[in-house]
């Protein structure tokens, strides 16, 4: 999620952070006595992230989601829903935990028996018939609904003007399906969406059929090639056409547009085969199956980063004033997030500034390449601020929680350009040749995994031949921004 505030971006209107909205679903007992009360009220999970405790649950590892949902037509019903999750147990379990909320269960299976639920929290808790043990794979089913009504601001799916799109970053991906929804358990995601015969449908990953009902409705199935973070799930439900093309080496790309824009965003849609090869000249291979734009009729503040298909608003490509290397550059951004970010993704989300740090770095390099500011300016600026955002959110490797009810204030300054600077003075420190060997092959080692700051700074020191540790601790982890190599002269300092 690059811009939640974009301090960029010209005559950019103000918006309110999103309000997480929390709910709580009544507690359902099935029949055939498997009474979720009959044991001690349960606490909701987490697997210990610094910033979100309560994200994610511990016992077990998804292999694979395969996620069915009905569009009744109107973007304010509830979707009709099944998730089957496949999982490997690690470990000894009497309950299994999912994340989920803002719908409602009628039905749990695990293995294919009835298995008792409740909610605490925003977990679905459930009490299988028998206890599962360590190793034993898990085959779990969910019927459920999806209700994408509420605050717009609130993450999960966003109404758009003929339909639904996604954004689940950070904690969102549970306000749509039940999920384990952290990005340090990867899965495969396989997408079945029945709409209306005149919507169109498209998810991450590549199509592998359509099949037409009696009563005008059709089911669209999409599959992933690579195994996907629950954040960057993507559905896109409207009166869309799919603008097809060829990226670099063959690589299908497909734009997603409203059907009315296809001419007026064909400027825009056909750069992305170039900002794939800008890409792949400074970091390598793109890593995915497919690529491509989601043009989304929504006011939504942000654009975000999902996989195989990023999210626009259409505002970005028809306000004016937005000069053509400004556009270009937020593109690049979202793009560089497929490498960094996507493939390679945060272990825990204090390593957020792995994801934005880069995506901002190469942002800034197109910028420059193209027409905006130099590099070296927007650093500058950004080491000027450095001390006050470290003040306000924290280091870059280190940010304070959000806060209360607004989980998307994580996204500051200091995650984005802070984090960028940081990169920018180990350049400096390594040099330009060094600097390039890491980056290539930061995402070529964790290709489709999750890595930690930690694994940054050790391949950092084994590709510059010298221990990087101290040096980038002060960057990552300081509440004073350290002196710049190779500009004495820069100064930052937090007002009193």
């Amino acid at each position: 999620m690059p811009h939640p505030s974009r301090p960029s971006r010209p005559s950019c209107p103000s918006r309110s952070p999103r309000a997480r909205v929390l709910r709580s679903a009544v507690l359902v007992a099935l029949s055939a006595g498997l009474v979720a009360a009959a044991l001690p009220a349960p606490p909701p999970l987490g697997i210990g992230d610094p910033l979100f405790p309560h994200l994610g649950n511990p016992g077990y590892d998804v292999l694979s989601y395969d996620i069915d949902l009905t569009y009744p037509g109107r973007n304010t019903e509830p979707l009709a829903g099944v998730t089957h999750v496949q999982a490997l147990a690690t470990a000894d379990l009497e309950r299994i935990n999912l994340d989920f909320t803002h719908g409602k269960v009628s039905e749990v299976t695990v293995d294919g028996e009835p298995a008792a639920y409740t909610t605490s929290d925003e977990d679905l808790v459930i009490t299988p018939a028998e206890p599962v043990e360590r190793g034993d794979t898990l085959d779990i089913t969910v019927t459920h609904t999806s209700d994408p009504s509420g605050p717009a601001d609130s993450g999960g799916w966003v109404r758009t003007g003929d339909g639904l799109a996604m954004a689940n970053q950070a904690d969102a991906g549970h306000r749509v399906f039940p999920s384990n929804d952290h990005p340090a358990d990867k899965a495969y995601f396989t997408f079945r969406i029945t709409a209306p015969d005149r919507l169109t449908v498209v998810a991450n990953g590549l199509p592998t059929g359509r099949e037409q009902h009696d009563g005008g409705t059709t089911t669209w199935t999409y599959k992933t090639v690579h195994p996907m973070a629950t954040e960057l799930a993507q559905v896109s439900i409207g009166d869309s056409a799919v603008v097809r093309r060829e990226g670099p080496h063959g690589l299908p790309v497909r734009d997603v547009v409203r059907t009315a824009d296809r001419e007026a965003m064909e400027p825009w849609l056909r750069r992305t085969p170039g900002h794939l090869e800008w890409m792949e000249s400074r970091v390598g291979p793109y890593p995915f199956e497919t690529y491509g734009i989601l043009v989304a009729d929504a006011d939504t503040g942000f654009e975000l980063e999902t996989q195989t298909l990023s999210l626009f608003e259409r505002g970005l490509f028809t306000e004016t004033g937005y000069p053509t290397w400004y556009v270009d550059s937020i593109l690049v951004h979202e793009l560089s997030h497929q490498w960094f970010g996507d493939s390679v993704s945060p272990r825990a989300w204090s390593d957020l500034w792995l994801n934005e740090g880069h995506a901002t770095w190469y942002e800034a390099t197109y910028a420059e390449e193209h027409g905006g500011p130099t590099l070296e300016k927007r650093m500058k600026a950004a080491y000027g601020a450095s001390d006050q955002w470290r003040r306000d959110g924290g280091p870059p490797a280190a940010p304070k929680p959000p806060e209360p009810g607004e989980k998307i204030s994580l996204f500051r300054p200091v995650v984005y350009d802070g984090a960028a600077l940081a990169l920018y003075a180990l350049r400096h420190e390594i040099g330009d040749d060094a600097f390039g060997r890491l980056e290539r092959r930061w995402v070529a080692e964790h290709r489709d995994g999750t890595a930690t700051t930690a694994d940054f700074v050790a391949l950092a020191s084994e590709v510059s031949g010298h221990d990087q540790t101290a040096f980038l601790h002060d960057w990552l982890y300081a509440a004073k921004t350290p002196p710049m190599p190779g500009h004495p002269d820069w100064t930052s300092r937090a007002p009193r």
